[in-house]
């Protein structure tokens, strides 16, 4: 009854209802972290940021994320904001493929020496920056992941290669981690069973067939020892990770049948490997990984998280589906990392900019270089310039504006209006001529919205902000209808002001998609390879099909736009899949078609 009366007196003072929705906390990928310029590539005057290789600990009720060559680390209490912390003795280039770990909530290990040696440090208190480093010397800790069992004995698993195994050896925790000996050989890639760990994007490469095994790490679980590894190639969309499980730290280890567990080749961002599994305090387990940026360079990467979880069977999964939209945050009681039913309003909108020095359409080719196309100057009938790339839902495609300055903007008409949640701006580097880790960075804009493009609402002032954010992901306080989102420009880090993409998040007035028909799919002769099929749904703009080793266990999923077919090389040659397929559009996501067997 009460509810009813209230929603009369917010109708009768005209206060919108979606003024009043409680929006929750929610998160995106890649995340929005103030991310490190690399120092290799540097002599090419190559100048990128770059994340990857994250190994994330929780220490004594708060977490830390350490991340490949960035010259310290991060702390965050609820796993959604992170601030850095400049460590007060490091690797002289920063970390390379880091391990970290947590023994007993009495000392943070830590190793990742990128000269492929040197000592484990160790700190009791990791938000103060000041470690220790042991005695001894310990070889070979390339790609390393330390695993302190309950017991107190120490192993390490290590291996970055398409020729040589994931290998683990012990130490002795009590003596300076001095080896103690035990050395074996656990796993290696089997491209000819299992399609998704074949080298190249999408996994094709025409002369390359071995792809990399590396980034092992190690989660115990109910009594069982899920050794994860990364593969085929961290440049790739395909990059995943799988799974062995086994009874003992040494093995023997057994190939977990719905590999991978951690996959996202569609999509805006692609990639999920080279990561670490953490259990959140509350219990839930999280996947950080490795996703490709791979625009200015393979190198350049950002990074992922993604809800994990253990099935009745013992079946490690990571539920990445919609992983590039917004997400409900982990303090979410019921929904922690699940699509929040914010969708993509932005797609294909028309996009025109304030000057124009370059426009380039960017993608990975098969042979492992690029596909490069400098587009050319293109204005509309009203003399503005056309910005194609702003909205193309690809991290590689860029446009760079003549100036860094507030003369610089950005306009996006939708193609149609919606009530809008949140914005995700993903700055591109542009010969930054930045190496290193650089304080002091920010990015400061403001963003408006129209209703009809001539009356104007600002929604974000970062006009004064000291915030680093080249992922920037900014949700609302509460949602606001428009058609046209306008980014005006302050100054941001580098010579020019430079996007790859700007997209917008909300709730579309129209209708979602009808049900996809006519779902067919054509495994090969080659059974890692499949064909998929079916009708186009005139007002979706993309589909997403999800697959799996049961009906129950539809794990894995890849998102296209626009077209109604896809190629699959990733399938394990003697594992049989069900799958099925749903349309989505800017109003929402369709209902899934009936779950399809194929042998």
């Amino acid at each position: 009854m009460f509810k009813n009366i209230q929603t009369v007196l917010l109708i009768f003072f005209g206060i919108s209802l979606n003024a009043q929705e409680a929006i929750p906390e929610t998160y995106i990928n890649p995340l929005d972290i103030d991310y490190t310029y690399m120092v290799y590539n540097s002599s090419k005057n190559i100048s990128y940021r770059s994340g990857a290789d994250p190994a994330v600990i929780e220490f004594r009720g708060e977490y830390f994320m350490f991340v490949t060559r960035s010259f310290g680390y991060w702390h965050s209490k609820d796993l959604v904001d992170w601030e850095f912390i400049k460590p007060q003795q490091w690797f002289f280039e920063g970390s390379n493929a880091p391990t970290a770990f947590n023994y007993k909530d009495s000392l943070v290990y830590f190793a990742g020496d990128p000269a492929g040696y040197g000592s484990i440090l160790y700190t009791d208190d990791p938000k103060s920056g000041k470690w220790t480093p042991t005695a001894s010397i310990s070889n070979n800790i390339q790609d390393s992941e330390l695993f302190i069992d309950d017991d107190g004995k120490a192993y390490l698993y290590w291996g970055s290669s398409n020729v040589y195994p994931v290998k683990v050896k012990m130490l002795d925790k009590d003596d300076r981690f001095l080896e103690t000996g035990v050395q074996k050989e656990l796993i290696n890639l089997n491209e000819e069973e299992h399609g998704w760990e074949r080298f190249g994007e999408n996994n094709f490469h025409p002369t390359l067939k071995e792809g990399y095994m590396e980034g092992a790490s190690m989660t115990k679980h109910d009594g069982k020892y899920y050794l994860q590894y990364a593969a085929p190639g961290t440049q790739f969309n395909v990059y995943a990770d799988g799974v062995y499980i086994g009874d003992s730290p040494l093995g023997p280890f057994e190939y977990m049948k719905s590999n991978p567990m951690s996959f996202k080749p569609g999509g805006f961002t692609n990639g999920a490997g080279h990561g670490i599994t953490v259990k959140q305090t509350n219990g839930q387990y999280w996947h950080f990984a490795t996703m490709a940026l791979a625009s200015n360079s393979h190198w350049e990467r950002r990074l992922c998280m993604f809800p994990t979880y253990f099935d009745e069977d013992g079946l490690m999964h990571a539920n990445t589906s919609y992983g590039d939209y917004p997400l409900y945050a982990p303090n979410h009681p019921t929904k922690a990392g699940q699509h929040t039913g914010w969708m993509l309003l932005s797609y294909k909108g028309k996009a025109t900019v304030s000057s124009s020095m370059k426009q380039v359409k960017k993608s990975t080719a098969n042979d492992g270089d690029y596909d490069i196309t400098e587009m050319p100057l293109e204005k509309n009938n009203s003399g503005e310039i056309i910005s194609k790339v702003l909205t193309d839902e690809s991290p590689k495609s860029f446009w760079v504006a003549e100036a860094n300055d507030e003369a610089q903007w950005v306009q996006i008409e939708m193609l149609e209006p919606g009530n809008i949640y949140a914005f995700q701006l993903n700055f591109h580097d542009e010969e930054s001529g930045i190496y290193t880790r650089t304080e002091g960075l920010k990015h400061r804009f403001t963003i408006e919205v129209s209703e009809d493009g001539q009356s104007w609402q600002t929604v974000v002032d970062r006009s004064k902000s000291f915030e680093d954010a080249p992922n920037a992901y900014i949700p609302l306080n509460k949602p606001v209808k428009a058609k046209y989102v306008r980014y005006n420009n302050v100054k941001v880090p580098g010579k020019n002001l430079a996007l790859s993409e700007i997209r917008v998040f909300g709730k579309g007035l129209g209708k979602k998609p009808s049900k996809v028909r006519g779902f067919d799919i054509k495994r090969e002769e080659d059974r890692r390879n499949a064909s998929f099929e079916w009708e186009p749904v005139k007002e979706a703009q993309g589909y997403n099909i999800r697959w799996g080793i049961a009906p129950d266990k539809l794990y894995q999923s890849w998102l296209v736009y626009d077209k109604n077919e896809l190629y699959m090389r990733n399938l394990d040659r003697d594992t049989r899949y069900y799958f099925s397929i749903e349309a989505f559009n800017e109003n929402g996501i369709s209902e899934k078609t009936e779950i399809k067997e194929v042998k």
